[in-house]
């Protein structure tokens, strides 16, 4: 790991890097090993730090899931395993993805334990899906794809901990973290050449920065096909255990946190862009619209070549005529500001031991009395088992002109319930 930034993001947008499966043994073949440089001290604390903070720090990992759906070679391999594209078996997969997450925060990393044991299937199930996607044409899971993934789950909270009311609780927890999520990268078939977690927090904030810049932020503007859909249907999905979320809030959130163009929610995010547009007109009218690709860099990858999207400067004078904050239904907008207002008690000692304490709870119900999936799916289908394949479907996807269309209002009540759930 001794790369600097600029020969690590060389590295990571190189040929190789996107042509090199996760694994090249077999699936059947494939073990845990734990890297030389490993710390138990920083493990350990590590560990720690999460549950002093998992309220927000889970919820920065839903937004970093969101994201990663953005990435075309991702998105199809995703797509191919037929795992996650109704509802139904998004709840079931993507559950058991934040309970195996959990595992390793829980558990001790050592051989035969059930965070060493959920390490091995993660990476089994990510040769698999490698090895059926590349049968359909639909290429590898790459040492790329599993980089950009890693950024998913850690990414946001590095970058931008103030947006989740997130600090050190003891000096060198960040740093702890970081080599945490090195570990696992390296123990789920990420080469140390790839891993995103570098060798300090600081380091590892120059790449993710560099990352957001040059693939978050094109690739959320430019969604692939069946973006819109894969990601609805992990948060419908991911509603059963936390009816808090909103979709369109949510997508919302994901494209703020990676600094698309127009997605703004303070002051000094509007008046920053009114800056940028500014910049960008050099002296024409006011009424001129600019083109957002114009604010965003180039991705390394090719991406959807979707029609542009023009910026007028006058639409950014007041948070209320922001054009795609004002398509936000109500409870969306509702949901937005109350993060802002959770955020702010988080920051506090009885703030974040409440929503600490709140989440406990909720991953207790989630492991052992889903209520809320069972009115959907089922009393005995509502329970994961993250050691057990999850099941197939044959959903047809919709295409992101669906969910484009214009939407009749809801019931009053049910816009009511959404304000609660």
């Amino acid at each position: 790991m001794d790369l600097t930034v600029d020969e690590y993001i060389e590295g990571l947008f190189s040929d190789e890097a996107f042509n090199q499966p996760s694994d090249i043994k077999k699936p059947e073949d494939l073990d845990i090993t734990i890297p030389g440089w490993y710390d138990e001290k920083k493990y350990s604390k590590a560990r720690r730090f999460y549950w002093d903070n998992c309220f927000q720090l889970t919820s920065s990992m839903l937004l970093g899931l969101v994201a990663v759906f953005a990435v075309p070679s991702i998105l199809r391999v995703l797509v191919s395993t037929r795992r996650s594209n109704s509802t139904f078996t998004a709840y079931k997969r993507y559950l058991s993805t934040l309970l195996h997450v959990v595992s390793w925060f829980e558990n001790e990393l050592t051989p035969g334990s059930i965070s060493w044991r959920s390490l091995l299937a993660v990476r089994t199930r990510h040769a698999k899906a490698s090895v059926s996607a590349n049968l359909k044409g639909q290429g590898i899971v790459s040492q790329r794809d599993l980089a950009l993934t890693q950024f998913g789950f850690v990414g946001f909270t590095i970058l931008k901990p103030e947006k989740f009311g997130l600090h050190e609780v003891e000096e060198g927890d960040w740093e702890a973290y970081n080599h945490f999520w090195s570990v696992v990268g390296s123990a789920i078939g990420l080469e140390d050449r790839y891993n995103i977690c570098r060798k300090n927090i600081q380091e590892t904030r120059e790449v993710c920065q560099i990352l957001l810049h040059r693939v978050w932020t094109p690739c959320l503007e430019n969604v692939p096909e069946y973006f819109e859909h894969m990601a609805r249907v992990l948060l419908d999905g991911l509603w059963c255990v936390n009816p808090t979320i909103h979709l369109d809030s949510m997508i919302y959130w994901t494209k703020y946190m990676c600094d698309v163009p127009g997605y703004v929610y303070t002051e000094a995010d509007r008046l920053k862009l009114q800056e940028r547009i500014r910049e960008q007109l050099k002296g024409r009218s006011e009424d001129t619209g600019v083109d957002s690709a114009s604010l965003i860099a180039k991705a390394p990858f090719e991406l959807p070549n979707n029609p542009p999207r023009l910026l007028y400067l006058h639409d950014y004078d007041k948070l209320e005529t922001v054009p795609a904050y004002k398509r936000l239904p109500f409870p969306a907008k509702y949901k937005i500001g109350l993060k802002a207002r959770i955020v702010a008690l988080y920051r506090t000692y009885l703030g974040r031991l409440y929503f600490n304490m709140q989440y406990r709870f909720s991953l207790l119900l989630m492991k052992y009395f889903p209520y809320m999936a069972f009115f959907r799916f089922g009393v005995f289908q509502s329970y994961v088992n993250i050691f057990v394949e999850d099941p197939i479907d044959n959903e047809e996807l919709k295409p992101n002109s669906y969910y484009y269309q214009p939407r009749p209002s809801p019931p009053l009540y049910k816009e009511i319930l959404s304000l609660i759930w």
